[in-house]
C-alpha cells in the first residue's frame, strides 16, 4: 500500500458488492482512504481490508468524504439515491457512478443531488475477471457532467489513468445462453465460429455479473441495461437480425441447420418477451 499523500482522497462507497471490492483494492494500493456502506453487512471484510464500514447511512454521510462512489445495481439506483440523507453532507462532494448505462444515472443524479455537488459519470469497461491481473490496456470511459472542483475530479480520474485501454458486447451471450447452443459433428465453419463467440462472450460476461453489486443473476444487469438505455430496444431488434445474417453469411442454404436457426429465432423472442415484462414491472410496480 502506498503512503497517503497530498493526492489521497477520502472515498465513500455506496454498495460494497464484488465490483466495489475489486475497485477498492487498487484504491487502497494507491493510498486513498476508503469508507463503505451497503445493505449487507461487510464489517468483517472491511476490517480485513483496513477500511471503515458504516451500517448507518447518516454516519457515512457525516464522515467528510471527498468522493461518493455509487456502486449499486442499475435497477436499484433510483431507490438508493432518492433515500440518501443528503442533509448530512458536511461539504460538497463529487458523486460518481460506475454503471453500464450513462444517461440514466446522469439524469437521476442531476435531478436529486444538491446543486453544489459535482457529478462524474464513468464506465470502467472491465471487471474482476478481465482486470484480475491489473488494469493495463483496459478501457475506462467518463463524462464530466457537472464539475466545479477540478482538483478532486482530476485526482479521482488519476486512479484509473495511472493504471489503464477493451470493449465487449453483452446481448449475444444472453441469446446464446437462452439457446443452450452446443456443437454437433456436422457443424459448418460459420456455426463453429458462433460457438467460439459464445464461449468468449460468456467468459467476459462474468465481469458484468460480478460488477452488479446487488444482482442475483446476469439477467438483472441485462434487463437494467435494456430498461434504462433509450437505445436498447432498437439495438435488441437490430442485433437479432445481425446475428442471424452473420450466421447465414458463414453458411450456405444447403448446409444450414434449420433447427438451430429456428432455435436462434425463438431465443431472441424469449429474451425480448422477458425484457418487456421486466420493463413493465419496473415502470408500473403496482
Amino acid at each position: 500500500m502506498s503512503s497517503p499523500s497530498d493526492n489521497s482522497l477520502k472515498i465513500g462507497i455506496i454498495g460494497f458488492g464484488p465490483f466495489a471490492q475489486f475497485l477498492v483494492k487498487t484504491m487502497i494500493k494507491q493510498g486513498h482512504f476508503i469508507r463503505a456502506t451497503s445493505r449487507s453487512d461487510y464489517t468483517d471484510l472491511c476490517n480485513q481490508l483496513g477500511i471503515s464500514f458504516f451500517r448507518d447511512m447518516n454516519g457515512f454521510f457525516e464522515s467528510d468524504n471527498d468522493v461518493i462512489l455509487m456502486c449499486t445495481s442499475i435497477l436499484s439506483l433510483s431507490q438508493v439515491i432518492k433515500s440518501l440523507p443528503l442533509d448530512c453532507l458536511k461539504q460538497p462532494a463529487l458523486f460518481v457512478d460506475v454503471l453500464s448505462v450513462k444517461e440514466y444515472p446522469r439524469d437521476l443524479m442531476l435531478q436529486v443531488l444538491p446543486q453544489d455537488s459535482d457529478v462524474l459519470c464513468t464506465h470502467p469497461m472491465f471487471g474482476p475477471e478481465s482486470g484480475r491481473d491489473g488494469w493495463n490496456d483496459l478501457s475506462f470511459m467518463f463524462d464530466k457532467v457537472r464539475i466545479t472542483n477540478e482538483t478532486i475530479c482530476s485526482r479521482f480520474l488519476q486512479i484509473f489513468a495511472s493504471e489503464v485501454g477493451q470493449k465487449f458486447m453483452f446481448l449475444d451471450q444472453q441469446v446464446l445462453a437462452e439457446m443452450e447452443i452446443q456443437p454437433t459433428p456436422i457443424d459448418t465453419k460459420g456455426f463453429q465460429k458462433l460457438i467460439e463467440v459464445s464461449a468468449t462472450i460468456s467468459m467476459l460476461t462474468k465481469d458484468y455479473t460480478q460488477k452488479e453489486s446487488t444482482s442475483r443473476d446476469s439477467f438483472d444487469l441485462f434487463s437494467g441495461l435494456f430498461i434504462h438505455n433509450r437505445f436498447a430496444k432498437q439495438q435488441v431488434w437490430f442485433g437479432s437480425t445481425c446475428i442471424i445474417l452473420y450466421l447465414l453469411g458463414f453458411t450456405n442454404l444447403i448446409n444450414t441447420n434449420n433447427t438451430q436457426l429456428r432455435n436462434l429465432e425463438l431465443a431472441f423472442e424469449t429474451i425480448k418477451e422477458q425484457l418487456i415484462k421486466r420493463m413493465n414491472e419496473e415502470l408500473d410496480p403496482s
